[in-house]
């Protein structure tokens, strides 16, 4: 078993996993995190409606899923960053 990176507590693969269920194709070896230091939103993509991951200490929740943000960068080549532009919101609410 391997310490969070976070607050070094040991992980629980099994809570992990379940509490990283929604994020597709996303296991603990993605993470290295404890289930207290990973906190998940539902519903949050702004591509496909799934859950995103919020790294502790951080305010705002991101746009995209990791697997959405992932998906981008093979289709562009470019890097959306993980949440939207002020700029490309206006443009999407008009």
């Amino acid at each position: 078993m391997k310490p969070c990176t976070n607050c070094q507590a040991v992980i629980d693969e099994y809570m992990l996993d379940k509490k990283l269920e929604p994020l597709r194709e996303l296991t603990v070896d993605d993470f290295n995190l404890c289930v207290d230091c990973a906190t998940i939103v539902t519903d949050a993509c702004v591509s496909c409606h799934g859950a995103v991951y919020v790294p502790r200490n951080v305010t705002a929740t991101p746009d995209y899923c990791p697997a959405c943000r992932a998906d981008h960068i093979e289709r562009t080549g470019q890097d959306p960053g993980w949440t939207r532009s002020s700029c490309e919101t206006e443009h999407v609410a008009e």
